[in-house]
């Protein structure tokens, strides 16, 4: 795996099926997937993940994850079929969210269903070879940074990360300082440009910021996934051209 390695996330082609997905992602140069349990790879749809499996190994890609969509606030009952899928998909992570509410307005009660959530978990996890990384996203857990490291600490458990993204509407200095922090702890990063909040922007609308997120990962010297998430109108023309501006700067 290369130091920093070009994917996309499928949830960024919703629209499309899974084979026109992996042409995307091939055509434009990315080098991994992560496949989304929304739509392209539900866990309890086998048929469904045996095609992402086939399609992305034809394509001579790797799967860089799975975007599973767990809340992780008491519905520990899906967790095995989450694994089952990831196994299946050959995912060496799942990705998942810290709840279901900021950390402002969590309570301690909904803060342990988390790190409870999580512990078990990263430990079905752990034991089939994969590691789980929380989405980094507002109305969650992890919706800051000095919540995230706190959720991190309290989990306390060697599988568990964070993926990084932009925070919406924080500047470039604040941003890139959040990254620097959490950084021990990251396992892949997201990447679109919205701004100033959710309006969605070419990624060379941001390209400061861009170029000094590269740095900051290229610096920790850590192997890590870079995955395209959201584009404009969610075009895959779009996806085409940010895919060319994340090689420029991977230069």
């Amino acid at each position: 795996m290369p130091l920093l390695r070009p994917g996309l996330c499928s949830v960024t082609l919703r629209a499309l099926p899974v084979e026109q997905v992996v042409a995307v992602a091939a055509r434009t140069g990315l080098e991994a997937i992560e496949w989304g349990a929304d739509v392209h790879a539900p866990p309890d749809d086998a048929v469904a993940v045996a095609t992402a499996v086939r399609c992305t190994a034809k394509a001579g890609l790797a799967v860089a994850s799975y975007g599973s969509y767990l809340r992780l606030c008491g519905d520990e009952e899906r967790h095995a079929g989450v694994v089952t899928a990831a196994v299946a998909l050959g995912a060496p992570r799942i990705r998942v969210w810290a709840g279901e509410r900021g950390s402002a307005a969590a309570s301690a009660q909904e803060r342990h269903m988390v790190v409870r959530g999580a512990r078990a978990l990263a430990a079905r996890a752990a034991d089939a070879g994969l590691t789980v990384g929380f989405e980094f996203h507002g109305g969650t857990l992890t919706d800051t940074v000095a919540s995230t490291l706190r959720l991190l600490e309290e989990v306390d458990h060697p599988a568990v990360g964070t993926y990084w993204q932009p925070p919406q509407g924080m500047p470039d200095d604040e941003a890139v300082e959040g990254l620097r922090r959490v950084a021990p702890h990251v396992v892949a990063v997201h990447a679109f440009s919205w701004w100033p909040r959710a309006e969605r922007h070419p990624l060379t609308a941001r390209q400061e910021l861009w170029t000094r997120v590269v740095a900051e990962l290229t610096t920790r010297g850590v192997p890590t996934d870079m995955l395209l998430e959201f584009v404009p109108a969610d075009d895959p023309a779009r996806v085409a051209r940010d895919a060319a501006a994340r090689r420029r700067l991977l230069a």
